[in-house]
């Protein structure tokens, strides 16, 4: 299964490159994780609990960084197994380019999955995997950036003679006033 996607992230490429290292920041984006330690160069160890369809199952797995360009590209890999669930594994490559907004992060995955797991067939698992990748790399602009503003709070701080400021649906993709 492969997917590819990209992120405006308010934040500098070098905070979100060293936001991608932190095993905290990594236990805290990773949907499902109960623990993450290591370093970016010996590797990770994670376990991870995650239910696709029928199955539920905690993957004992490592996760290792590779081509490290700082502040511009890395690829991660992972594998993990399941038990009787099967096995997952795969890899992203992440690249980082300076923006208006801070860091356009954009990423390539290549998943794979055995056991239990490849049974359930493509069609759920490539839906998981998406919802998966997509989870972690918004879980990492939360981290970054803090939870996205509510609109009634902005309502709020706004004076009463000042005019409404009306959120449209170009602001919401592109972050842009």
């Amino acid at each position: 299964m492969h997917m590819s996607d990209q992120r405006e992230i308010k934040a500098t490429p070098a905070e979100v490159y060293a936001a991608i290292l932190d095993p905290e920041t990594l236990k805290a984006c990773v949907p499902g994780a109960q623990e993450v330690t290591g370093n970016p160069e010996e590797g990770y160890t994670a376990v991870v609990t995650q239910k696709v369809g029928p199955v539920k199952a905690t993957f004992t797995g490592t996760v290792t960084m590779s081509d490290m360009v700082p502040n511009e590209k890395l690829t991660i890999t992972g594998e993990g197994k399941g038990g009787a669930a099967g096995f997952a594994k795969g890899g992203a490559v992440v690249t980082l380019t300076p923006s208006e907004a801070g860091t356009t992060l954009g990423y390539e995955v290549e998943a794979k999955v055995g056991g239990k797991l490849a049974q359930l067939g493509s069609r759920l698992i490539d839906g998981f995997a998406k919802k998966m990748a997509d989870q972690f790399f918004a879980n990492l602009q939360t981290q970054l950036e803090g939870p996205p503003e509510e609109e009634g709070a902005e309502a709020e701080a706004a004076p009463a003679d000042a005019p409404e400021k009306k959120k449209g649906w170009l602001k919401k993709i592109t972050g842009r006033a």
